[in-house]
């Protein structure tokens, strides 16, 4: 049973996204080592909040659907640290497509897979992660601001997705309380 304040890190992720898709619509020309902290920032921040939201997600201990979201999160942190720290579109574009791949795989099989509230969430977003992956490599001759622009385009679709996700279980988890109440 899902935490009545999943909403909580679904919104969070979501705010995470925009804010990261929209730094990315807006900025001109920016270098290699600003796409690296922006990027390994977004990735980073992500991959935390996927890990808080594991036991919000209401998975029993030691379920496979907590540690694959586990996994998921750690291995979005990582990547984002490593992005963070080392600079160059290359690296930008191997290791972002590397997190968000794996993360987007992860959460199409949680999606397929787990029973959760989150199930087509996770369907649609795995299916943008995967996607923003492929497309990266393509993008690194370009520079950092097609790669941010690839990036940001698909933070910017999933932030969308997932900011309806956060308020529907927002409002779901209202509608419960109240009735708890009558």
């Amino acid at each position: 049973m899902p935490a009545a304040d999943l909403w909580k890190p679904v919104l969070g992720r979501a705010a995470i996204a925009l804010g990261f898709g929209a730094l990315t619509v807006f900025w001109g020309s920016p270098t290699e080592a600003a796409m690296g902290w922006a990027g390994g920032s977004y990735l980073l921040a992500t991959g935390v909040v996927l890990i808080w939201s594991v036991n919000k997600a209401g998975f029993p201990d030691g379920a496979r659907a907590g540690k694959v979201l586990s996994a998921a999160g750690s291995l979005l942190a990582g990547t984002g640290a490593a992005v963070g720290l080392i600079s160059g579109s290359l690296v930008f574009a191997v290791l972002a497509a590397l997190g968000l791949g794996l993360a987007g795989a992860a959460e199409l099989y949680l999606g397929i897979r787990a029973r959760s509230v989150l199930a087509r969430d996770w369907i649609v977003s795995g299916v943008v992660g995967l996607g923003t992956a492929v497309a990266l490599p393509f993008f690194i001759d370009l520079g950092p601001h097609a790669l941010l622009g690839v990036a940001g385009g698909g933070a910017i679709i999933s932030g969308v997705l997932w900011t309806l996700g956060g308020l529907t279980l927002r409002h779901d988890a209202r509608s419960v309380s109240a009735e708890a109440v009558n």
